[in-house]
């Protein structure tokens, strides 16, 4: 074969290659375009809610598809707003962020390997948290939950984060990586099925976000060109007369902008691809393809690195039910009634005359009004004007108004106290702690909801920290002493299968120094002789905020982080007990080290089980010294 042949046949396999992309960039396009008009009316009615959201509360969904203004039927007619569902759901996320559920990691059993395995998930995690702004990003995700139904969490390894660890040859620096989970909006997910209720119930997942052209070009290396997206859907633009403009907080008036519209679609792994299918296309071009990139599976499989939250769940339903749905109806009706009674009230405060036909100069009656003293002069034999009788407001309009105001309370979950107002009936404070509660109560939905999500993007971070983290990573923590202690971990340790995740209860602080003192006036703190052991003083004393002074005068702690450094050392040496030793804590954690599984693991088990017996009793026969001279 010759070299033109060599060049020909390269030519032709590149061709075939450029049109299988084409082909397979074109059938995503239509892919997303099918998932996109199959999404059409639930997004409508989240437009829809984030304008009731926002105080725009004379619009509705059109037959035709998008959200429209709703026109007036008279010009005289009074169209303000008396906007509820804001502080209803101001009121909820505010309590679902005091009751946000604290992520921790429990050990899988009482062995010293699996109490360490634990200790150091947990301070993982706390570290990953601080890092990115978790805090921020769980609010986010809150706020859009709450006002579309559903908010998403995605977790990513981002390359560029983290510490600069090294240089490389051409001089650029080298980041060790970070863990980045940022919220994403409901508008750019579109899964292949909208009957399903959970992610792992899908076979795959579009990502669509509105990104520049300069984005594309540094992450893929591939020119595109821009085009006209809509800022808030992610969707081609596609102007249609009588379409509402957005007039939400933070969208602008007109949400059509120049973008490149970034599609990612996530493939479950299948017997054609075991490792699954990440395929990303901007504007019209295949950029990327390939498997998903990060093992974060229960067992350790490939799957789509998204976490759903959601306000209330909706049987068959993929996305969930915000509470604006269930108010928007209340909304109008108390609009409508504040104005009508504004109306009335107008009526009855600036009059309505009724004149007789050319009696009097109508138009100037008209621009001008029954000013202060006008002098009113009408046709002589005329019947002179007169004020029409409008009655006064009926009583139905308060009770509508009230019972309104009640059925806001009752759909939102949200009761008066959490508005800052007693009910009148109730004075007692066993009554108010038992309204507290059933409003909290009410909240458990979609608190469960919040909890399971957290706990999803724990154990996602956890793995990703697991796949790219290396062997020895820097970590700076506080420690029991409140100092700050630098480790250095290997993530191989990070066995997260055999760890359990536990999201603490949403006690607020003041619950929890309120049970803490019933306990202590029960004796159920004290032992026998009505003494607190220093360990119960410590851990109220952490309680109430005030552990670091304790932990000043209380050296138990330290006696205890020097016996587990004694038995790390006593691996390949043996020591000798200080004479300033606490005694019968260096005992118990000896012993404890001998009873575990971490023991059972150790290569030289009876080397190292005479120099820990000799420790022991060292330390037992100088224990048994310091009494003999103290009496």
């Amino acid at each position: 074969m010759t070299k033109d042949d060599e060049k020909r046949l390269q030519k032709e396999r590149e061709e075939a290659k450029e049109r299988e992309r084409v082909k397979k960039a074109k059938e995503i396009l239509e892919d997303f375009t099918a998932r996109r008009e199959a999404r059409r009316n639930v997004e409508s009615g989240w437009i829809l809610n984030m304008n009731f959201f926002a105080g725009n509360q004379y619009c509705d969904v059109s037959p035709f598809g998008g959200v429209v203004a709703e026109d007036k039927q008279f010009y005289w007619q009074s169209r303000r707003v008396f906007n509820h569902i804001a502080p209803m759901v101001d009121s909820r996320i505010a309590k679902l962020e005091k009751l946000r559920p604290v992520l921790s990691v429990r050990a899988f059993s009482d062995e010293e390997g699996d109490i360490k395995a634990a200790k150091l998930a947990t301070g993982v995690l706390q570290y990953a948290q601080d890092r990115i702004g978790f805090a921020e990003t769980v609010s986010r995700c809150t706020v859009w939950s709450e006002t579309c139904g559903s908010g998403f969490y995605k977790i990513a390894w981002d390359e560029q984060g983290g510490r600069q660890v090294a240089v490389d040859e051409a001089g650029n620096p080298v980041y060790e990586g970070e863990v980045t989970v940022t919220t994403v909006s409901p508008f750019e997910m579109y899964p292949d099925r909208l009957d399903v209720e959970g992610i792992e119930e899908l076979e795959s997942l579009i990502h669509a976000q509105a990104v520049s052209a300069d984005y594309v070009f540094e992450r893929f290396g591939v020119a595109v060109k821009e085009q006209d997206l809509d800022g808030q859907t992610a969707c081609y633009s596609e102007p249609s007369a009588g379409k509402l403009p957005l007039q939400t907080v933070g969208v602008v008036a007109s949400p059509t902008r120049k973008g490149v519209l970034l599609i990612e679609r996530y493939t479950r792994p299948c017997e054609a691809f075991p490792a699954g299918r990440l395929e990303i296309v901007a504007g019209n071009t295949l950029v990327y393809e390939g498997d998903l990139p990060y093992c974060n599976g229960d067992r350790g499989e490939r799957t789509f690195p998204f976490v759903k939250q959601d306000c209330l769940r909706l049987p068959a339903a993929f996305f969930g039910s915000s509470v604006i749905d269930r108010l928007i109806p209340v909304q109008r009706a108390y609009n409508a009634v504040r104005n009508r009674k504004h109306e009335f009230l107008n009526r009855s405060a600036m009059g309505v005359l009724t004149v007789e036909d050319g009696s009097v100069d109508t138009d100037e009656l008209t621009e001008e009004g029954l000013l202060p003293g006008k002098v009113l002069v009408y046709r002589q034999g005329g019947k002179a004007p007169a004020m029409l009788d409008c009655g006064s407001v009926p009583a139905e309009f308060a009770a509508e108004e009230e019972w309104l105001e009640k059925e806001f309370s009752l759909i939102s979950g949200v009761s008066d106290l959490s508005q800052n107002s007693t009910p009148t009936r109730v004075t007692s404070a066993t009554g108010l702690q038992l309204l507290l509660a059933q409003d909290e109560t009410r909240l458990s939905a979609t608190l469960g909801s919040l909890e399971r999500a957290i706990k999803g993007v724990g154990k996602q971070i956890l793995r990703l920290y697991k796949q790219f983290a290396g062997s020895a990573r820097l970590m700076t923590l506080a420690g029991e002493n409140k100092k700050t202690q630098v480790h250095y971990f290997n993530a191989a340790d990070l066995d997260v299968s055999d760890l359990q995740f536990d999201c603490q209860d949403g006690v607020t602080p003041e619950e929890k120094k309120s049970t803490i003192l019933r306990l202590y006036e029960a004796g159920l703190l004290t032992d026998e002789d009505g003494k607190m052991s220093t360990e119960n003083k410590n851990r109220v004393l952490e309680a109430f905020g005030f552990g670091s002074l304790e932990n000043a005068r209380d050296i138990s702690a330290l006696h205890i982080a020097k016996a587990g450094e004694e038995n790390l050392l006593m691996k390949k040496e043996e020591i000798l007990p200080d004479d300033y030793d606490e005694h019968s804590l260096h005992i118990t954690e000896h012993t404890r080290f001998l009873l575990s599984s971490e023991f059972k693991k150790c290569q030289d088990k009876e080397g190292l089980k005479r120099r820990y017996v000799a420790h022991i009793a060292a330390h037992k026969a100088a224990a048994k010294k310091q009494a003999l001279e103290e009496k």
